[in-house]
């Protein structure tokens, strides 16, 4: 394995924003409900406070680097104010710079409770704002547990553009229990129609350690599956989106943070049960933080760090999981440069699946055909 560089690798920055105002039956994400549905200013404050003192405790895992993109996922990030976010990004810049275009994410939720003025976010210095619509229609969100209607997503959708957010992203699902081929092409147009940018439109899964996993509802049959996957494609499409991303549409540039993701890019961690991941000479390391807020809380920031590097022999897998999500996939020498370990050995790999026309033949890239998205997974286990 040869010394890694870690000054041409981007180091983006995830923050955890651990508390909803509701659990979502669907949900397998490090979220607890709060009490009335709020988050009281003392906690807000005691949870900005330990953040800032994690994030000191990463200065080295930067060597450097300036922080090149930030996303605040959660939980509902929306429930801290905007207020707390200008403090907390002064805090974090002081420790580690951020690039001069930082792209900085903020995940909302459509509930009227769940959030500050847009405007005061944009201030704050959010520039990108992610909506967790899921779905336009009410009763499909009544089924998912979410707590806003059609109504409250429309509505927020327009207060983000009054608010001057140029880069909005809708999260949206299909696949939803009992949902028809119409409602499923209704909910992208909506999204379409009233100025989504990028659009993230992925299939409900049901997933172990959720409420859908004990009491599975009824999906829809995979016939209708398959058409909702085939003309909400050809629909995005004909709207003018790009599909850079196995489930990621976009009308504008890409998210910088999650592209950096998907090229085996580096990312520190701050908060409760936040995941990062960091490359040094010696080879690539993953950590995670302790998941339960009050765990977090209660503990020194050295604590949290639980730093395990990653096998050599592990490495092809993880660097492929990654990058064949892209569309176009990333370039060849991007594996080396990321790794540290030969493109050779995987030679005879690549040249077989190509043969098999899963991957494409420019040998400059590593990407997946048409074919080769479709049986991704298969694809993948190949590099295990």
């Amino acid at each position: 394995m040869a010394e890694l560089n870690p000054a041409l690798i981007p180091v983006s920055l995830y923050i955890h924003m651990p508390w909803c105002v509701r659990k979502c039956p669907y949900c397998d994400f490090n979220s607890h409900a709060v009490p009335e549905g709020k988050l009281s200013l003392e906690l807000e404050q005691e949870y900005l406070h330990a953040l800032v003192e994690d994030f000191k405790t990463q200065v080295d895992f930067a060597q450097g680097r300036a922080i090149h993109s930030v996303f605040i996922g959660g939980g509902t990030p929306s429930l801290i104010s905007a207020p707390g976010y200008q403090w907390l990004f002064t805090q974090l810049q002081a420790i580690i710079p951020f690039e001069a275009d930082c792209e900085i994410t903020l995940e909302a939720n459509p509930g009227t409770v769940e959030h500050d003025p847009f405007a005061g976010y944009l201030a704050a210095g959010i520039n990108r704002l992610s909506l967790g619509v899921q779905s336009f229609n009410t009763e499909h969100l009544k089924r998912l547990g979410r707590i806003h209607s059609n109504e409250d997503a429309l509505f927020a959708i327009g207060l983000v553009h009054e608010a001057g957010f140029q880069r909005i992203n809708v999260d949206l699902m299909h696949g939803l229990p009992e949902q028809t081929l119409e409602q499923a092409l209704n909910d992208l147009k909506l999204a379409v129609e009233h100025g989504a940018t990028h659009i993230s439109w992925y299939q409900l899964t049901i997933e172990p350690n959720t409420v859908f996993f004990r009491t599975q509802p009824v999906l829809p049959l995979d016939e209708v599956l398959e058409d909702i996957q085939e003309q909400g494609e050809r629909y995005l499409k004909a709207q003018g989106f790009v599909n850079y991303e196995v489930s990621a549409w976009r009308k504008e540039l890409p998210s910088a943070h999650n592209l950096n993701y998907w090229q085996f890019g580096d990312y520190l961690a701050i908060g409760a049960g936040a995941h990062g991941k960091v490359t040094r000479p010696d080879g690539v390391y993953r950590f995670q933080k302790t998941r339960l807020p009050k765990d977090y809380l209660a503990k020194v920031p050295a604590e949290h760090l639980q730093l395990k590097r990653i096998e050599e022999s592990e490495l092809p897998f993880e660097f492929m999981m990654n990058a064949l999500r892209l569309n176009n996939g990333v370039d060849t020498k991007l594996y080396s440069e990321r790794t540290g370990l030969s493109v050779e050995h995987l030679n005879g790999l690549l040249d077989s699946l190509r043969q098999r026309h899963l991957m494409v033949e420019d040998i400059s890239r590593i990407a997946c055909t048409e074919q080769g998205h479709i049986f991704l997974n298969s694809v993948l286990e190949e590099f295990l």
